[in-house]
């Protein structure tokens, strides 16, 4: 099961510097630091390099041979983003003077002194790869022992057989993480915000639900009758029906939804809110399922794409940008149960204001 990484807040001089330009406030992003987080699809990880950033860390995927490098993207040698070159050979080739990078991000060539020894300094500073539930997960761990890769959240019924393993193309939202995995974990906003996609403008009651905290973050099982099938399919209005969604939230900025179909058909979603910066997250979303499994999974990208597309509108028009974590910094109802357990939940963390400005 994952848990939590217990933070230490004695001072510790081998901090490393913030990124450049760091958009989040210096104590929070050395907590956030701490946990993993998803960066790139593994099925994209593959004949070039991939930029892409993490906390505003620059990054740079590749793969050599059989294994996948998450680094720095910069070479050591003038600066210049190894996501600018190429991959040949089981490395990544800088595009100004042609230095290879391999496994372990260790610099393998130099073109312009083949002969000679390769000095440590030219080697990338490279951060912990991990393939799971066809995403790449890594950690920054800017203080300490990297976290084990147990910590990374658990996905129920990925590896069970009969249910099919889907990994859906991430999308890019202006917003802070927090506010985009709250979204996600709200259950009042559906007759609103989701009435295009699966939802009933007229079933807008939310019945009573409570949280359960865990070493991990906090579940919560909310039933009603607001189905989960897509508008326009014959099955969408089951009599009597009640549905049972179970939420498994990992702090900071990941969760699992579970539906309870009619009969014994189940879908997990994973909503994992990968913080870019304090002010763009990107969504990354594998979902398994045991029904519908001849489908084209073409159907299911669209499908979720929209909802997806539906939440996105809200969640960068929000404000304030960041998630307030004082309960009096915002008005709440009954429904705001799980909103609330994870910003408390935020907070023993040690996080508190998010953006750096």
């Amino acid at each position: 099961m994952a848990t939590a990484p217990v933070l230490d807040t004695t001072p510790d001089t081998r901090r490393p510097p913030l990124p450049h330009g760091c958009t989040f406030d210096a104590e929070d992003w050395y907590v956030l630091g701490r946990f993993w987080y998803p960066v790139a699809l593994v099925r994209d990880v593959a004949e070039k390099p991939i930029g892409t950033k993490l906390l505003d860390q620059p990054l740079v995927v590749y793969r050599s041979g059989g294994e996948v490098v998450v680094a720095t993207d910069v070479c050591p040698h003038r600066g210049v983003p190894l996501s600018m070159g190429t991959q040949a050979d089981d490395t990544v080739v800088c595009p100004y003077h042609g230095l290879r990078f391999g496994a372990g991000g260790k610099c393998v060539h130099v073109p312009a002194h083949p002969a000679r020894d390769i000095p440590a300094r030219l080697n990338l500073r490279t951060f912990p790869a991990i393939e799971r539930y066809g995403l790449i997960w890594t950690c920054l761990d800017p203080v300490g022992e990297a976290p084990a890769p147990g910590d990374i959240p658990d996905m129920p019924h990925w590896d069970e057989d009969g249910f099919q393993q889907i990994t859906c193309p991430s999308t890019d939202i202006a917003g802070f993480a927090g506010r985009q995995l709250e979204g996600f974990l709200d259950v009042a906003h559906f007759a609103f915000v989701h009435t295009e996609t699966f939802a009933d403008p007229d079933n807008a009651e939310v019945p009573a639900y409570s949280p359960k905290r865990t070493d991990y973050g906090f579940e919560a099982e909310y039933w009603s009758s607001v189905g989960n099938y897509p508008i326009g399919v014959s099955q969408r209005g089951v009599p009597g029906f009640q549905w049972l969604r179970h939420f498994r939230c990992h702090l900071p900025f990941t969760a699992t939804l579970e539906i309870h179909f009619p009969g014994s058909d189940r879908l997990v979603i994973m909503n994992a809110a990968s913080p870019v910066s304090a002010r763009m997250t990107r969504l990354f979303a594998p979902i398994a399922r045991n029904f519908d499994t001849d489908l084209p999974v073409q159907d299911v990208y669209d499908f979720n794409q929209r909802i997806f597309d539906e939440d996105k509108i809200i969640v960068e028009a929000q404000m304030p940008e960041w998630l307030p974590l004082d309960p009096g910094d915002e008005g709440h109802i009954p429904a705001d149960m799980s909103s609330m357990t994870y910003r408390r939940g935020l907070k023993a963390l040690g996080l508190k204001r998010f953006f750096g400005y």
